[in-house]
């Protein structure tokens, strides 16, 4: 009876294994703290399921992840975890590895005209118009607004604006006075470009930076600045270090996502493509709002 159990055991170890499997996982760029949350849940989940994870790190050009792709292919993985670096380019890793025949599996991004088997993301239309709702019934539904967007045209920046867009339809008191976008989603470009637009707009009262790196930026640009009215200021993203920034007031509101799980997910999903299983083409995973009332929990586990 126990040898029995013991084989039963070793039958299931085995099943949820993936053993001399490589995947490639070609990140967008991990300076930011969103992806290396990715990276490291990936990583972890492809050491549980006995798969070895090649990293590569684009640093944000396109074109480097587009060599850094074709080196992975080389190395003869088996599936490819793939973040775009950014909208230019963003379908020929895609098409590399289909011509290999190598399954793909997109986070956060996916390449307009030439996506991945599955696509893993936040549902970020959603989340933004939460998040921009709810700045706008902070200000009292009512000033000036000021945009600090992402990197144009990818899949999140399209979906921030699209959402937060369709809560701002909703407060007819509400004015978009400027709107700008980053090329890196940083910090120092959210605080030069919120500090341009502040200059040019002193009167705003509203703040909707589509990263929580942008709002940091944003917000020493507010502190800088020094201006009499209230200023209200929205993230996205849920990074670590934002979260204990947003508990102390720094900023006020982001949407937290689940970057251990899609780290996991796309993993597993890869494993599954790998054997001639079908994913969903796309997996949209819920985001929370988050503010200083709620912050704590994800601070102390980061889903």
């Amino acid at each position: 009876m126990r040898r029995a159990l013991g084989l039963s055991l070793a039958l299931t170890l085995a099943a949820g294994t993936a053993h001399g499997q490589k995947i490639g996982l070609a990140v967008a760029n991990l300076q930011a703290n969103f992806f290396n949350q990715i990276k490291q849940a990936a990583e972890a989940q492809g050491e549980l399921r006995g798969v070895e994870i090649i990293t590569v790190d684009a640093k944000g050009d396109g074109a480097t992840q587009v060599s850094q792709v074709q080196d992975l292919l080389t190395q003869g993985i088996d599936a490819l975890i793939y973040i775009p670096a950014g909208a230019a380019a963003a379908t020929v890793p895609v098409k590399l590895a289909r011509r290999e025949g190598i399954p793909v599996v997109n986070i956060d991004r996916n390449a307009a005209g030439a996506p991945g088997d599955t696509f893993i993301a936040t549902d970020s239309v959603t989340s933004a118009y939460q998040v921009c709702r709810y700045i706008i019934e902070q200000a009292g539904g009512e000033g000036q607004m000021i945009i600090v967007h992402g990197q144009k045209g990818t899949t999140p920046e399209v979906d921030r604006s699209q959402g937060c867009g369709e809560a701002i339809s909703q407060f007819p008191g509400v004015e978009v006075v400027a709107e700008q976008w980053s090329n890196m989603w940083s910090q120092d470009e959210g605080f030069q470009i919120t500090q341009n637009l502040l200059q040019a707009h002193p009167e705003v009262d509203i703040i909707f930076a589509q990263a929580d790196a942008l709002a940091l930026g944003a917000a020493q640009a507010v502190e800088v600045a020094n201006l009499p009215q209230r200023i209200w200021i929205a993230g996205f993203d849920g990074d670590t270090a934002a979260l204990e920034a947003l508990r102390d007031g720094v900023f006020d509101v982001t949407a937290t996502q689940q970057t251990q799980k899609m780290g996991r997910m796309a993993v597993d999903d890869a494993i599954a493509l790998i054997n001639g299983e079908e994913r969903a083409a796309i997996q949209l995973q819920d985001a929370t709002l988050t503010t200083q009332d709620n912050v704590q929990p994800f601070i102390e586990n980061h889903p």
